[in-house]
């Protein structure tokens, strides 16, 4: 069926890629696992921070979301970046991770989250810090 949304598909039109500059172009790199696996975490945290106790949103929930963003700020600089400016980048991602696990663990201590919620992110956590591990050996 055509319609704008869905124009008929012409199979023995290119090679049945993406336009160019789309996700499958050559013309862009793909993106590094760790960065999808970031996104991920943001996602999930959002939300679920939603639920905390009003009383401590500007306080660990702020500070929580804080170190979220900054590990993503952190890893999107040190892409940017060579040599000892990205493994100063990558450092204080890895301090935001550590901080990520201080306030998770706070939380999970505090009954904000479930012990099932806390073991979800931090196996996120978990997967994201090898990741990081794996970069910063690999730019040394």
């Amino acid at each position: 069926m055509e319609t704008p949304e869905h124009p008929k598909s012409n199979p023995g039109a290119g090679s049945g890629g993406a336009a160019p500059g789309g996700i499958n172009s050559p013309q862009r790199a793909p993106e590094m696992v760790i960065f999808s696996r970031t996104f991920d975490l943001l996602a999930w945290l959002l939300p679920h921070t939603n639920h905390f106790p009003r009383a401590h949103r500007h306080t660990v929930t702020q500070r929580l979301l804080d170190a979220a963003m900054d590990l993503r700020e952190f890893l999107e600089e040190a892409q940017l970046r060579r040599g000892p400016a990205r493994q100063e980048r990558l450092a204080r991602a890895d301090e935001a991770i550590a901080k990520l696990r201080l306030y998770l663990r706070l939380a999970t201590k505090l009954g904000w989250q479930t012990p099932q919620q806390y073991q979800h992110v931090f196996q996120m956590l978990m997967e994201i810090g090898r990741l990081l591990g794996g970069w910063r050996k690999a730019s040394s």
